[in-house]
């Protein structure tokens, strides 16, 4: 099945129109319609062959929202005209412990939803930069949002879950003091759902100009982190820190701000390490520096189902597939509040 796409041939070549081909639905495969689609920072990296192994031509993205259009005959629990959503997964082994916990995330096989390998042509999946998606039914989650919202679900299905793991791993919840490090496609996600989940939120900008836009999403204080007094009044008060900034910084200034026993979990993935960490600044408070990555498909549908109950979606920009080489220069220079979506009516054009 041949199905409009946008993609790039090689690392330092823009997006174009490109035609590519899907699968026919296996009998337990789910065929998807895509309305929209998240534009992530990792499509860039991919993109851009900053992270190794990108494979050419790569179409991108993995933040899908869209309407089922057919299903292969073993299918339940997903019938034609239902809206449905599409991470960053669309295979794992299904038999690992992992796989068996609902972690298909951390599955040792794990399929991303593009630039992996996989029988079908070319040889390596193909994102949602396209018309069309074929992925098998464990995959697919469904939206409970409604449908004028359907724009704005699309980036929870990273950038949301992404953010929403971490603060349910270590139970973040009414009584504590969370701190969220960077206020972009991810970090506006946090706060949003740290608030929702009852916390007391702090939300740490290198930006002045942020610290209004930060309270409108559910901060209830905001640090501008290049201030010394500012930061230096919250050493050893906060629980738990989500750091969602993907670019190398200094890690010691906000682990000096953990309690006791606190923990930050780093998101963000850096092009390029950060610098190394003081090991005092974790002996002396028994702090954790840890890391997450995405979610599993249960917890990935838990997190849909919370938003849907709190009405909580990405702030975003809607473009046409032809504006993204644009929306890239844009996200590097931090210019979108917070995440552009990509129309994908418009690859009809």
């Amino acid at each position: 099945m041949n199905t409009k796409a946008y993609g790039a041939y090689a690392s330092d070549l823009p997006l174009e129109s490109i035609d590519i081909t899907r699968r026919a639905p296996g009998e337990h495969d789910v065929q998807i319609d895509i309305a929209y689609c998240g534009v992530c920072h990792s499509d860039i990296h991919q993109v851009r062959a900053e992270w190794a192994g990108t494979l050419y031509p790569c179409v991108p993205g993995h933040e899908i929202v869209g309407r089922v259009s057919a299903v292969g005959a073993h299918v339940s629990g997903v019938k034609v005209g239902d809206l449905v959503g599409v991470g960053c997964i669309v295979d794992s082994c299904k038999h690992c412990e992992d796989c068996n916990d609902g972690l298909e995330n951390y599955c040792d096989d794990m399929v991303g939803t593009y630039n992996f390998p996989t029988p079908d042509a070319p040889g390596y999946t193909l994102g949602g930069y396209s018309q069309q998606i074929v992925v098998h039914e464990r995959y697919v989650l469904h939206i409970r949002h409604p449908e004028e919202q359907l724009a704005a679900v699309a980036p929870l299905l990273c950038a949301g879950i992404t953010t929403y793991s971490p603060l349910r791993h270590w139970k973040v919840g009414p009584g504590q003091k969370v701190g969220v490090v960077g206020i972009g496609g991810l970090g506006h996600m946090g706060i949003k759902l740290a608030h929702a989940m009852g916390a007391h939120v702090v939300a740490f900008t290198t930006s002045e100009s942020k610290r209004e836009a930060a309270k409108a999403l559910g901060a209830d204080e905001v640090v501008v982190s290049r201030n010394p007094g500012e930061m230096a009044a919250h050493v050893k008060s906060l629980d738990f820190i989500l750091n969602t900034v993907a670019a190398p910084h200094d890690l010691d200034a906000f682990l000096s701000l953990l309690k006791r026993d606190g923990t930050m979990t780093l998101v963000g993935a850096p092009a390029s390490p950060h610098p190394a960490t003081q090991p005092h600044n974790l002996v002396g408070k028994r702090r954790s520096l840890a890391g997450s990555m995405i979610g599993g498909i249960p917890e990935t549908q838990e997190m849909l189902d919370f938003c849907a109950e709190h009405n909580i979606v990405a702030d975003i920009e809607l473009i046409r597939a032809e504006d993204i080489n644009g929306a890239y220069e844009r996200m590097l220079k931090g210019d979108v509040k917070y995440r552009f979506v990509i129309d994908n009516a418009s690859l009809a054009a």
